[in-house]
């Protein structure tokens, strides 16, 4: 079974500009890479299937269950975590209270004080800045805060909006590692990136979108050999 699954997926804005025109897709679990151009779809179909947006047609299964148009509080407690672009912290909040917005519908306390040592262990400056406010954070830390709180509420799946925007490559390696170990322990990850070189590096299978549409599909080592990915994303005549 795929992990989520559209049919027909549509979303209009205001004003007659289609976002995502009838896009059919399968995730399979794992880490997959949502990649295209500017414009293409790829964050509003992660509002999508967040619920943050609703869908003007189509179907979204997650794990099997019909979720489209499901509120983001019924999606997140199935499972579905999103990291949008620009991290969304609360600016004023600690680092600590901040993490633990993310586990705001667990009840299980002891677990949640778990993975709240497992984060500030994944990520050391985040332990070292747990009393600080996170909008004093740099770009760096911030995604960090934004990724471990995501993981704070337990999902079966997580999803990052622009994972590199803005971050120096080796603070990009550092999230590789960390999410990669994460991954390990059999969190599924679905990663759009604008950066299809950085995309298709931390991950095993690729989902290119043009156009509100899916264009291709298939492992990443694949994918970044394909002349068309290669000329027209990767910048490789």
């Amino acid at each position: 079974m795929s992990l989520i699954a559209t049919v027909g997926l549509t979303k209009r804005y205001p004003g007659g500009i289609t976002a995502l025109d009838g896009l059919t897709v399968e995730i399979e679990p794992g880490i997959v890479g949502l990649v295209g151009s500017n414009g293409a779809g790829k964050s509003t179909l992660l509002r999508t299937l967040s619920g943050l947006l609703p869908a003007s047609t189509g179907t979204v299964q997650f794990r099997g269950d019909d979720i489209a148009n499901a509120t983001p509080k019924r999606i997140l407690g199935a499972g579905i975590v999103h990291v949008p672009e620009g991290r969304r912290l609360f600016g004023p909040m600690s680092v600590i209270d901040n993490l633990l917005t993310g586990a705001y519908l667990r009840t299980d306390k002891a677990e949640i004080r778990r993975d709240l040592e497992r984060m500030l262990e994944l990520f050391p400056i985040l332990a070292e800045r747990r009393h600080q406010a996170a909008g004093t954070l740099s770009g760096g830390e911030q995604q960090m805060c934004a990724i471990a709180r995501g993981i704070m509420s337990a999902p079966k799946l997580l999803m990052i909006d622009e994972l590199s925007l803005g971050l120096a490559p080796k603070v990009v390696d550092h999230l590789g590692v960390a999410l990669r170990q994460i991954m390990g322990e059999g969190l599924s990850l679905l990663l759009v990136e604008q950066d299809v070189a950085t995309a298709f590096e931390l991950t095993g299978r690729g989902v290119v979108v043009d156009s509100g549409r899916v264009k291709l599909t298939g492992p990443t080592e694949e994918l970044s050999v394909n002349p068309m990915v290669q000329q027209t994303y990767m910048g490789i005549a």
